[in-house]
């Protein structure tokens, strides 16, 4: 049987951060390791990254001659992916198609259409095995999705194969995150111990929490081949103890990596020990979600952090030298003083890296109900759910006001002289004029949501 995995391209109204990073398909590559071994011979199975691939989806479709397509992405991809299994059906009315990913785990009826048979929303290893062992013995579409809905996938645990990097072999030059290039994804947990209110990770384990043996992070660690890796769980900076016991492994194995994390704010100021131990084994830059500088957004968020604990962090990653590449959530209430005061407070701190997205209520996330009425965008307008778009109507300025001001912030925070001196030094020109390529594309879509006004 001939699967091809299918990771789309964004559309082109997506603000995304696809300008400035390509992750490696992870999910997909998990998929492939983990087919069982008694079946592998009869799957010929092949992953196609429409992000970098150069050949039109159309002419794989009709070289391959797939038996089975499956597709992965986010809600920004639900529309497009719709149109992908279409075209499938069009040019060869007997294929199956699927889809998984986090979007498919938490909002699984988004991508109902008649042109999709497969949607995994628990477990996509588990549920894509059972499928092709299935497929591979003629069982129906129908007989199949009555399997998959009553099958009983345990989730709170990690016992599989490592991910088949060298599936994606001609891809992985491609694959990097602003200045870490090449960069390589690896996952050590699933899930968020905390309960932040806008978060959509903590729904697709549904609150649950667990952890890989940091031994068997080290040995997957070993095999692969990138020097810059960035850590993808929800949040890495958590148990202090298992971070020391990860700290210790990699100086035992004398692994030389470059490690990019997730982490919060409070974790580091209250560890700022085991953070300097982390620089010493390769710690390079750390995402921290520092959402804002008002108290009622941080209490309102249930982030559990302050103004203070966000500064103090972030003179710690200073002191230290680690990179930090800061997170803000920009309610609709800002005012034009507020954008100042928050622009003036990140150049304050010398922050020289943010992201800021204009409150998003995603669908399947606590919050979403509570904005229901609000929405000024389609709920079926799945491209611009990015985070990056207004979907909510500003309170005190017009929208293309809003777009405006994060515009502007963005450029006074980034964009000084001083910052781009300091970069060029650290990271070389090269990789300084590829990171301007990528935001000037960026900047490019607000300008053209500016002249808009929507």
């Amino acid at each position: 049987m001939k699967v091809i995995l299918i990771r789309p391209r964004p559309h082109k109204e997506t603000i995304g951060l696809q300008h400035v990073m390509i992750c490696e398909p992870l999910e997909f590559e998990y998929l492939i390791s983990n087919i069982p071994n008694h079946i592998k011979n009869d799957i010929h199975i092949k992953m196609i990254d429409l992000i970098v691939e150069k050949k039109n989806y159309k002419d794989i479709l009709i070289n391959e001659k797939p038996d089975f397509v499956l597709f992965t992405g986010y809600i920004t991809h639900v529309g497009i992916i719709k149109d992908l299994a279409k075209k499938a059906k069009e040019i060869f009315h007997n294929v199956i198609t699927g889809v998984g990913g986090v979007h498919a785990e938490v909002v699984p009826n988004d991508f109902n259409s008649d042109f999709i048979d497969f949607i995994y929303n628990k477990n996509g290893i588990d549920g894509f095995n059972l499928t092709l062992e299935m497929l591979l013995e003629h069982f129906d579409v129908n007989k199949i999705n009555e399997q998959l809905n009553t099958y009983n996938f345990k989730n709170d645990n990690f016992k599989y194969n490592y991910p088949d990097r060298k599936s994606v072999s001609k891809y992985r030059s491609h694959y990097y995150y602003m200045f870490h290039s090449p960069c390589a994804l690896i996952k050590t947990s699933f899930g968020c111990p905390y309960n932040c209110s806008f978060c959509f990770c903590k729904e697709i384990t549904k609150g649950k929490y667990f952890s890989r043996d940091m031994e068997d992070v080290i040995n997957e660690l070993k095999t692969i081949e990138e020097k810059e890796i960035y850590i993808v769980d929800d949040d890495f900076l958590f148990d202090r103890n298992k971070l020391r016991h990860f700290i210790d492994l990699v100086k035992d194995n004398n692994i030389q990596k470059n490690f990019l994390v997730y982490g919060r704010a409070d974790f580091i100021t209250e560890n700022a020990d085991i953070i300097a131990e982390l620089k010493s084994i390769g710690l390079q830059a750390v995402i921290v979600g520092i959402e804002s500088v008002r108290a009622s957004d941080l209490q309102a968020y249930n982030k559990k952090t302050t103004k203070e604990i966000n500064e103090k962090c972030i003179k710690i990653l200073k002191d230290l030298d680690i990179e930090l590449y800061a997170t803000l959530i920009i309610p609709l209430d800002f005012t034009i003083t507020d954008f100042a005061e928050l622009t003036s407070w990140l150049k304050k701190l010398n922050v020289r890296f943010v992201n800021l997205q204009p409150l998003t209520p995603l669908p399947g996330t606590e919050i979403f109900n509570s904005y229901t009425s609000e929405l000024i965008v389609e709920r079926n307008s799945y491209e611009v759910w990015d985070m990056a778009h207004v979907v909510l109507n500003p309170k005190f300025m017009s929208i293309r006001r809003f777009y405006y001001e994060l515009l502007k912030a963005y450029y006074k925070v980034i964009m000084r002289p001083s910052h781009l001196t300091v970069l060029i030094k650290k990271y070389g020109l090269k990789a300084n004029l590829k990171m301007l390529a990528g935001s000037s594309f960026v900047s490019m879509q607000y300008i053209h949501k500016i002249v808009r006004g929507r």
